[in-house]
């Protein structure tokens, strides 16, 4: 169960907070000065910290600082009653996640505190190598694998995580990438320090901004307060861009400024800033081909890649499959409280014959929906999803041939339910690639396959149709029938 500790003199406060989870399954603990607080913080009995900036004896910032030497990964949150306040933002660069101020929003606590949990996780959860049916590990993740692919993989990250130097992981979406960059982390000299993850394609192109470098109040319109970005947060420390590929021209350039000179200034500031995060970033496009047709900078480029690591789709892992289904099917039945012990041959070679164009991320959902439809202790064909009956060929999984031969694909409402039934951690994206998969097979059947007609019909360069359709799984012929 997570816990928070909450150290504020005001038991109004306390109050507001104790009922802001109260009906959650977060363990609080709520106390009015740092004397009652500092027993539970060197017990490491604490998952994520409320604090106040004034408080009596110690204030905040003392506390600040002895946090940060006792554990310097645990998120604290800053309560202050000084809005925009120099005192909080200088609390944070001691290693803060956020701040909020008086009167607290509610809302903006829990949201708050959700995001610094998982944070917690991200540092806290150990990402181990699994090569054979060993006891599994109950907490953390696991990479699995044996295959020569994966194995140059480990190599890898042996290689690079103690040496401080950007990395750039490429491979399909659903391969791991997140995986790969925490292994990074929690193997490098800064496993103790902050790291926090970013995803490019997630956030429109001021979002992002602000997320990375922060912003000053009235910078933008809602920009209500300062507000202090991860770069600033995660100086000593490492932060994964994921998808950087989907990363605008004027974003590239700032972060390139950034690897070059370690300074940025918050959006509508003037104040030059001093970081020195390590970059980890990870994408499933064609930088090069982008380059080619200037949608990426050459020189940050070579500025992220000091150190490339490619995660091979789970289709050249040869029987990696059987090791992650094991796995999926023994970590999962826990989970969900089945008693299912293993999976039929037939199952299997139903499972090995796919092509998996979602990789490691769309098996696992596979074996959650079978789990969840299987009656018995094994797992049988027909608990496999309707498209993995078949013959396995890499038609999309959830596309069906229309009577002209036009991709059809099923409805975002049905998919979303479906995602949500499958307990799917990723819907956004997944939704956003069956649209774009959707969008881009109908414009490819008007225009006969001819992708440069289709990109000026998009509105986007050739370059970056033909990285979707790789990144998609999108095979012409199948799209635009006999030529």
């Amino acid at each position: 169960m997570p816990k928070i500790l909450a150290i504020d003199d005001d038991r109004t406060v306390l109050r507001l907070i104790e009922k802001a989870f109260e009906d959650t399954d977060v363990e609080l603990t709520a106390v009015t000065n740092a004397e009652e607080g500092m027993p539970l913080l060197l017990d490491g009995n604490v998952d994520v910290c409320l604090l106040d900036i004034m408080l009596p004896e110690m204030n905040g910032l003392e506390l600040a600082k002895k946090i940060r030497a006792i554990d310097a990964r645990m998120p604290v949150i800053f309560i202050t009653s000084m809005d925009d306040s120099d005192t909080a933002i200088e609390a944070m660069k001691l290693g803060a996640y956020e701040f909020c101020t008086k009167p607290l929003d509610i809302a903006q606590v829990q949201d708050f505190v959700e995001r610094a949990f998982n944070a917690r996780r991200l540092m806290r959860e150990p990402v181990t190598i699994r090569e054979t049916n060993e006891t599994i590990i109950e907490d953390g993740d696991q990479l699995v694998g044996k295959s020569p692919q994966m194995v140059e993989v480990y190599k890898q990250i042996g290689r690079v995580a103690a040496q401080m130097v950007p990395v750039l992981i490429r491979g399909e979406s659903g391969t791991g990438k997140e995986l790969i960059a925490r292994a990074i982390y929690q193997h490098s000299q800064r496993n103790e320090e902050c790291y926090l993850a970013v995803n490019c394609a997630a956030l429109s192109e001021t979002l992002l901004e602000s997320e990375l470098f922060g912003h000053e109040k009235g910078a933008f319109t809602g920009a209500e307060r300062r507000h202090v970005g991860k770069f600033e947060q995660c100086n000593k420390g490492s932060i994964f861009l994921d998808e950087i590929g989907d990363m605008s021209p004027l974003l590239q350039s700032k972060v390139l400024r950034l690897l070059q000179e370690q300074k940025f200034e918050r959006v509508g500031g003037t104040k030059t800033i001093e970081t020195d995060a390590r970059i980890i970033s990870a994408t499933n496009r064609d930088l090069e081909s982008m380059i080619e047709d200037n949608e990426f900078r050459l020189d940050l480029y070579h500025r992220i890649n000091a150190f490339e690591i490619h995660l091979p789709p789970l289709r050249e892992r040869g029987d990696d499959i059987d090791l992650l289904i094991n796995f999926f099917i023994r970590r999962m039945s826990k989970q969900l409280g089945k008693e299912v012990e293993g999976i039929s041959p037939e199952a299997v070679g139903l499972l090995r014959n796919y092509d998996w164009p979602g990789n490691v991320r769309e098996l696992q959902g596979v074996i959650r929906h079978s789990l969840l439809m299987a009656t018995g202790p094994v797992i049988v064909p027909e608990n496999l999803r309707s498209e993995l009956q078949g013959d396995g060929s890499r038609a999309n999984s959830r596309t069906e041939q229309s009577e002209t031969g036009v991709a059809r694909t099923v409805g975002v409402e049905a998919f979303v339910q479906s995602r949500i039934e499958e307990g799917s951690n990723d819907i956004y994206a997944e939704t956003l690639a069956m649209m774009e998969r959707k969008l881009i097979t109908r414009i490819l059947s008007e225009t006969s396959g001819n992708q440069s007609q289709a990109a000026e019909l998009l509105g986007i360069t050739r370059g970056s149709l033909r990285n979707k359709i790789r990144s998609l799984g999108i095979v012409i012929e199948q799209v635009i029938g006999t030529q």
